[in-house]
């Protein structure tokens, strides 16, 4: 297979320069990062920089509704691990870039982390991906315009 139909990868798609959490910050602090960064989520990694978590949106949300948050316990117990989602699905970095797409399509997640060694390495999204099928499908596109040319030009040459 030629390079112009190579399948990317984790590691060709995936954003390395990622906001994490660690998961004795106050949960508070952690909402504050992401709305200002405009992200839904981050990983929680801890000392080694291995990933042991994630914390979305809807885990924020779920403080909400939290003992802790009513009975005005937040600061004790609000912790990012205290609601934080476990690690669940990580991918390696050469996982190709058909089965990503599958895991979004069959899993309710909107990130994956790419670990390597059992470190975190980077973090793949639903965007990462349709960027990543569109890169492949220019360079593809290009290739065949670019065999289509050289066709046009030998039967030239052939007059």
């Amino acid at each position: 297979m030629g390079d112009s139909h190579r399948v990317l990868t984790a590691g060709d798609i995936m954003a390395t320069s990622l906001i994490t959490l660690r998961p004795e910050m106050s949960i508070f602090n952690a909402i504050r990062i992401l709305l200002s960064r405009g992200i839904s989520g981050a990983p929680v990694v801890d000392d080694a920089g291995a990933m042991i978590g994630v914390l979305s949106e809807l885990d924020c949300l779920r403080m909400l509704s939290s003992d802790e948050f009513y009975a005005g316990h937040q600061e004790e117990a609000g912790t990012v691990k205290h609601f934080m989602t476990g690690a669940g699905r990580t991918i390696p970095p050469d996982l190709g870039i058909y089965a990503i797409a599958h895991y979004f399509l069959t899993l309710p997640i909107r990130r994956l982390p790419v670990v390597e060694d059992g470190r975190l390495v980077g973090q793949v999204s639903r965007r990462d991906v349709l960027q990543g099928i569109e890169t492949m499908a220019k360079q593809r596109a290009g290739i065949s315009r670019q065999t289509d040319l050289i066709e046009i030009a030998r039967s030239w040459s052939a007059l």
